[in-house]
């Protein structure tokens, strides 16, 4: 009872806030278009009109090339709420004053009489001139700007999502452009069959080794990777092939700069985040936005609808929601799932209400869009509809997951691994709320930890990763595991998957981008590619399994069935069993043993047939299965199922079985 008068409240508040922004802003989609007004924008007349919110500034100025950096000469008018305009008229003879390239600046007076040169924060484009410490605001306005070609796909049934970064997507060592990831990434992306993408670090952010954590211009889509025409041709050529894109997108927190940045906009410290030592998060050291500011609300609402119009984005990843949900954002929370620890003073409220009118923007603009939270303190209903008091989100990720493989293969002889304790991993998560699943994603690949290839074949994969050579322990258990726990993360742990690019093939190593630390090395910030493609290496038969699992599943469609039964999670054999979407998904984690006329329970009476073994040739296994072999199911009770087959199961196997003849 007491949790259903939370939902209400949570309801309530957001239902208020968003009749608030319709009584005071004519509604939320005339709320969400501040970047048709805020920032710098060419009139129809050739003039140029210029907004912003700078509550604690005394006076505000735009200078640029335009004006030979005349800090003065055209001051804004002061409005009403901290908002100041310009107006400034074209040339006598109709010309443009601020031509598409010029390098602009606002200049803030403080109070304290401090004169400050800032980058707006509606900014559409900011570069770094070599040499530079800090970016420069260049007014973007092309003539001819990228029109969009193809329509936005359709909601995906089931959700294969490519986690990418455009920056590593080379295996030089160097920074990857928009141009490269679109005529060579994607096709790959299309072939592996995966449907979707999350794009990282796209928001402009100054400082390349935060991974796009530490954003400095929020509209700005990063300028190392190339324009913002390339990129929206990058997502429309995405579309063309079918492929949902999403942005992960950062509003948990800013960067701190104040040269390039949000941060000290208006000389205060308090313009887009909360004063004193609220405003900032320890641990990311990064400015905290104020979600209950009227026009933060607009800044990021706003924010959200300009990457889905602009750019065409299809939906966003929310990085951080758990530093938002919560006021101790997380640091030292255990979050043993009491539901004392997700009401109470300890909620961010108003974080919780942005979220919510964000997921409410993004669904009634386009209800194919999708949205998943980055939460790893399990909030209930985060993903519940908004009219029950939920926070509307379509996904979250199962973020317990690659931590219990980390744990398995870094702490645990293969002999030891718990099979009910990986079922319960797996199957951990609330009814009618959709997971992301995977086994790993960026943050397992970051220094100071491993890819899970290189966490199972480490130092072998240098030398013997070779088709000349013969299996070694260490190679041979690697690849069968490796495809055995992204087989088992992918039909058991959710309701869509997600691989970070270059770990479906087993990319060695580990992720670093260049700074002080490493020399500046490009050396792991990159993704070798060539590797798969490469005949003689074995990287080819990780290649093929996650592409013929996941075409697999775009046949059956067992990530938006119903949750999986699990039959059978046998701790001495070894051995998991379950079905789902009419499919029946046999895994044996022996290291050793292999099992004769082993009785699976299944559902469904008739002939089966293997569709996917993880042992086949093109795949890097042994062979040890006949895929001739039919497999009928008998009116025989096994393990709460009412009928039951015979199967061979080798050791370090993983098997599906789909009825091919059902009996009339």
């Amino acid at each position: 009872m007491l949790r259903r008068r939370h939902f209400q409240i949570r309801y309530n508040r957001f239902s208020q806030t968003l009749d608030n922004i319709g009584k005071n802003e004519g509604g939320i989609d005339k709320f969400s278009r501040g970047y048709e007004s805020f920032g710098v924008h060419r009139c129809a007349d050739g003039g140029l009109y210029c907004k912003e919110w700078a509550p604690g500034a005394e006076g505000v100025f735009l200078t640029g090339d335009f004006n030979d950096w005349n800090p003065f000469s055209y001051p804004y008018k002061k409005l009403d709420y901290g908002k100041w305009d310009l107006y400034i008229p074209p040339k006598p003879n109709k010309s443009l004053l601020v031509p598409h390239g010029s390098k602009l600046k606002v200049v803030i007076r403080s109070k304290s009489g401090e004169i400050l040169y800032r980058i707006s924060p509606w900014a559409k484009y900011v570069v770094r001139e070599s040499g530079n410490v800090n970016y420069d605001w260049i007014h973007w306005d092309p003539e001819q700007p990228y029109k969009f070609k193809h329509s936005r796909p359709k909601k995906p049934r089931s959700l294969r999502i490519y986690e990418s970064h455009v920056g590593i997507s080379s295996h030089e060592g160097k920074i990857a452009s928009y141009k490269h990831f679109t005529c060579n990434v994607l096709p790959r992306i299309k072939g592996l069959g995966y449907n979707c993408i999350q794009m990282m670090a796209i928001m402009e952010h100054a400082y390349y080794a935060s991974f796009g954590y530490q954003i400095t211009s929020f509209f700005a889509a990063s300028s190392r990777y190339g324009t913002p025409e390339e990129l929206k041709e990058l997502v429309d050529t995405a579309h063309s092939m079918g492929i949902t894109v999403l942005l992960d997108v950062v509003h948990s927190h800013a960067s701190k700069n104040s040269e390039d940045g949000l941060n000290m906009f208006d000389g205060t410290d308090s313009c887009y985040f909360h004063s004193g030592p609220r405003g900032t998060h320890d641990l990311w050291d990064s400015r905290l936005f104020i979600y209950s500011s009227w026009e933060v609300l607009r800044f990021l609402l706003s924010n959200i609808r300009w990457w889905l119009e602009e750019y065409g984005f299809d939906g966003f990843r929310f990085d951080g929601v758990t530093s938002m949900l919560y006021h101790h954002h997380g640091i030292g929370a255990s979050f043993s799932g009491d539901y004392h620890e997700y009401f109470g003073l300890q909620v961010d409220e108003d974080a919780l209400t942005y979220l919510m009118l964000a997921n409410h923007l993004v669904h009634t603009l386009y209800p194919d869009s999708i949205t998943i939270a980055e939460d790893v303190s399990g909030m209930p209903a985060l993903c519940s509809p908004i009219s029950q008091g939920g926070g509307g989100f379509d996904y979250r990720l199962a973020m317990a997951i690659p931590d219990k493989w980390i744990q398995l293969v870094k702490e645990f002889k293969d002999e030891d691994w718990n099979m009910g304790n990986i079922v319960y991993t797996l199957t951990n998560r609330r009814h009618l709320e959709k997971c992301i699943a995977y086994a790993e994603s960026h943050d397992q690949a970051l220094v100071g930890d491993k890819s899970l290839a290189f966490w199972l074949m480490d130092a072998e994969m240098y030398t013997n990763m070779s088709v000349l050579t013969p299996f070694t322990p260490v190679i041979d258990r690697g690849i069968q595991l490796h495809k055995m726990i992204r087989l088992i993360t992918h039909a058991l742990g959710g309701e869509g998957y997600l691989n970070f690019m270059g770990n479906e093939f087993g990319h060695p190593e580990w992720l670093d981008f260049p700074r002080k630390g490493n020399n500046e090395s490009y050396h792991y910030a990159r993704r070798q590619f060539h590797l798969t493609d490469d005949d003689l290496l074995r990287y080819k038969f990780l290649n093929n399994f996650d592409r013929d699992m996941n075409k697999l599943e775009e046949r059956c469609g067992w990530l938006s069935a119903p949750q999986a039964f699990v039959s059978e999670k046998h701790e001495g054999n070894k051995v998991i069993a379950f079905e789902r979407a009419a499919l029946l998904f046999i895994f044996n984690f022996h290291p050793s043993k292999s099992y004769t006329n082993y009785r699976v329970g299944t559902t469904l009476p008739g002939k089966f047939k293997i569709v996917l073994d993880s042992d086949a040739a093109e795949y890097g296994g042994h062979q040890r299965l006949d895929h001739n072999t039919d497999f009928f199911s008998e009116p025989y009770e096994h393990n709460e199922r009412p009928s039951s087959l015979l199967v061979y199961i080798p050791s370090r196997v993983a098997l599906i079985l789909q009825n091919v003849d059902p009996p009339n």
